[in-house]
């Protein structure tokens, strides 16, 4: 049994259960000027200071060939999986489906709908593309990860508040054990990801785990 040093109390990572990464969009739509971050007066800053973080964490992943997936929150063309409870939402300069700086924004395929070219997907490594917030609405990553038999799951990526707790919780109402990796995870609001952090582990770790991402690594390469 080895453990990953955490809050409320250490993450353990039985040796017979299956780990993955799971990397919530990291997208230019959402790290890079012209984006819809920006498009909504966000300071992308905030949210481009993990990406060294992050690319740790796919570096001791690649390298001990450990599961990794990617998501991209993204919507077709025709916006037809875009409810208008979603679309409509906001008065900013810009909306879903709108044609920005680096095309329409959050629509599949589009340039600024894809991941960044720092942690650009190898082949092999999966990407869920999903129309919600949560990583499980809508798509195929549950039964993907019973196929792998993956019981623990390691989360990074943007928005803290937004997609990834909504992923987070998400996986917890279906029974896998979650950590956050709390370096590799931002938010525009610094003050909102440390609420969440708050949130995540409150009452004994009702949502999961929190660390950051030099205590798993650490735990990993005694792991593996």
């Amino acid at each position: 049994m080895t453990s990953i040093l955490a809050q409320p109390y250490d993450y353990e990572l039985p040796v017979a259960s299956t780990l993955a990464l799971l990397i919530i969009d990291m997208q230019r739509d959402f790290l890079e000027s012209g984006g819809f971050g920006e498009a909504l007066g966000n300071d992308i800053s905030q949210v481009r200071s993990i990406i060294p973080t992050v690319q740790q964490l796919l570096a001791v992943f690649r390298e001990y060939k450990l599961p990794i997936f990617h998501t991209i929150e993204c919507h077709k063309p025709d916006l037809s999986d875009c409810p208008p409870s979603k679309l409509n939402r906001g008065k900013g300069k810009l909306k879903i489906g709108d044609i920005g700086p680096m095309g329409r924004i959050l629509v599949l395929g589009e340039y600024g709908n894809a991941i960044i070219p720092e942690l650009a997907p190898l082949p092999g490594e999966i990407v869920i593309t999903k129309p919600g917030k949560g990583a499980f609405y809508n798509t195929n990553l549950e039964s993907l990860l019973h196929e792998q038999n993956i019981t623990h799951l390691l989360i990074a990526g943007v928005t803290t508040e937004v997609c990834v707790q909504t992923t987070m919780r998400e996986a917890n109402d279906r029974g896998f054990q979650c950590l956050l990796v709390e370096d590799a995870t931002a938010s525009y609001f610094p003050e909102f990801k440390r609420s969440t952090l708050e949130m995540i582990i409150a009452q004994g770790g009702i949502v999961g785990w929190i660390a950051p991402a030099q205590n798993a690594i650490e735990a990993l390469e005694k792991r593996v």
